[in-house]
Formats: structure tokens, sequence, C-alpha cells
């Protein structure tokens, strides 16, 4: 883990469709300044102030994660690109939209993966503040589906789905994730949906842009792509990619193992609900010299005091609790 913060060395941007509203749409990303963290802002609607990629923005969870920026405006499908600048170990940028959806590329993180890795990071004077979990946190549903977070020395995830289909079935992943296991096993793996769907989304509005350039798309007889699947498992490797971008919305990158059981984003979203329920199972700790963490006592003390939600350390500089911040 990185001990300090980083962010892009310059901007970047980003054309494409939107998956559901089918609409063109354009994005850039730009570096930031230390603490402050993801943030998104609808260039289209003249938003002055980027809003933080935060939980407590999170309106809808439903194929997709939908952040709300200004007033009741909002940015969907948000998780491909938070879980590239996650995954890439970017800890400050903003995200810049003209529209209402982030460009779906070709589904996968990996367009936007490649792009950053090739701008590269620029190291920034700050202690990176992590979430360091000492005891388990769960959620689980009503119909069985559940994620928790376990006590871990990195970042690991072990996902699980079953589909009802023969082409897919039971697929479980594990990888701990690094930015180089993010870039080559992750980040490539594409969103997907069965072709038997399609008609009822479109008539509901909803995957309006879909097409085999941006999906794999399952029939009857199996993957309708001319090229097939990117890796054999590539549909739990996808769940992976989304939860690593639902779980960016937390604000802190994590320390413990997260484990899976046929989840979506409603779930991710319900976990990070009871994470901030239960601020005794974690601490804000930052990397020391030697390997050791040291806990930041005042923003956690005040976060536990609250106990409703995670007070965000991605704070402009301006609003820095103590100088241990920096």
């Amino acid at each position: 883990m990185d001990a300090l913060q980083h962010t892009l060395k310059k901007s970047v941007s980003f054309a494409g469709i939107g998956l559901h509203s089918g609409k063109p749409v354009r994005m850039a990303i730009y570096p930031d300044e230390v603490n402050s963290g993801i943030r998104l802002l609808r260039s289209d609607l003249g938003q002055l102030e980027p809003t933080p990629a935060f939980m407590d923005r999170v309106v809808d969870t439903r194929l997709a994660t939908t952040v709300e920026t200004v007033g009741k405006a909002s940015v969907s499908t948000v998780e491909h690109v938070l879980a590239a600048l996650y995954g890439l170990g970017i800890d400050n940028a903003v995200i810049v939209v003209d529209g209402p959806e982030v460009p779906i590329m070709d589904g996968s993180a990996a367009p936007f993966v490649r792009v950053l890795r090739r701008v590269g990071r620029r190291r920034q004077q700050a202690r990176r503040w992590m979430l360091k979990f000492n005891r388990e946190v769960c959620f689980q549903d009503d119909q069985g589906r559940s994620v928790r977070i376990e006590p871990y020395s990195g970042f690991q995830v072990d996902c699980r789905i079953d589909f009802a289909h023969a082409e897919i079935g039971s697929q479980q992943f594990e990888i701990d994730l690094t930015p180089h296991n993010f870039a080559t096993e992750i980040a490539g793996a594409r969103t997907f949906g069965f072709f038997r769907e399609v008609e009822q989304l479109r008539k509901n509005g909803l995957a309006l842009g879909g097409s085999l350039d941006n999906a794999v798309v399952i029939n009857d007889q199996g993957v309708m792509n001319s090229d097939g699947l990117r890796y054999a498992d590539e549909f739990v490797r996808h769940k992976v990619l989304d939860l690593v971008g639902d779980l960016a919305l937390l604000g802190f990158p994590l320390l413990g193992r997260v484990v899976a059981e046929k989840s979506g984003h409603g779930q991710h979203l319900g976990l990070m609900q009871a994470v901030s329920a239960h601020p005794e199972a974690w601490d804000i700790v930052a990397l020391e010299n030697g390997g050791e963490y040291r806990v930041l006592q005042q923003l956690a003390e005040s976060t536990k005091a609250v106990g409703d939600r995670i007070l965000p350390y991605l704070l402009p500089p301006s609003l820095a609790l103590s100088p241990a911040r920096g």
C-alpha cells in the first residue's frame, strides 16, 4: 500500500456513449490537490464546485451506481471509472462529465486504465489515510445475497456468483488488489447481460446504448459476441470490477478482505451503510516507516461520535482537521 497520496500527472479525456441513455458524452479527469479525493462535476449544468464521490450521494443502484452531484442532477454508471482510479491508486482527481452518465467505452475499465497508466501518477506530499478493519462487518439481504469485510493486511476480494445459465453457472474469483493486478486481471472484464432482457430494458428507457461493442451479451446458445470472452471467468471478474468501483465511494482505500456472495450495487451500498453504522469495527490509519500503522485518533473519534456515516478524510485543504492530516 502506498504511504503517500497520488494524483494524475496531467488531465485526460474520453468520449463515448452512455450505456443506458444511448447519448454521446464526453468526460475529462483532472489532477487535484491533496485531501480532495475523487469528485464529480456536471459541466453541462454550469456546476461550479465538484461534488465528492461519496456513499451518502448515491441515489440509485439499479443496474448501475448513480451519484447525485448538484440539486437533483446526477451522474450514473460511475463504477467503472471509479474502479480505474481506485485500482491504480489515484487518490485525488476531478471527473468532469458533460451529461448524466459516464461513457461506457467497451463495457470495462480497460480504456480508462490504459490512458491513466500512460499519463502516470504524481506523488503528493500528504499521508494516505486508509480504512483498516479490526473486525468483520457484513450486509445480507432477504434473498441471501451478502457482502462482508474481514480484517486483512492488504486489500483482497473474494467474489462468487451463481447464474441459472450454462454459460455462466457458478464462478468464484479471489485476488489481492494491487495496481498491477487490477490492470491485468480485472480492468478488462466487461459488463454483461442477457439478450432476452434487452427488449424490456429498452421499453423502460434503459440499455439504449448497449451493443456487442460495449457488453457481453448471452442468449440461449451462449455468448453472442464474435470475439468471445476475454477471460474464461469474465463474468465474475466484472463483478469484482463493479465491487471495487462501488467501494471507492467509502472515500478511503481499504485494508481488509471483502467476500461477496451473489452481490450487486444495492448490496455494496448496504455494506457501506453497515460500515458507517459500526465504527467500532475499523480505524483510520496511515502507513509509517517500518510498516507500522498510525491511527488518526482525532478523526477516528469524531467519526465514531457521529455514528451514522463516515466523515470523509478527503476534504479540501482549507477544511483539513489538523496539520497531522498532511
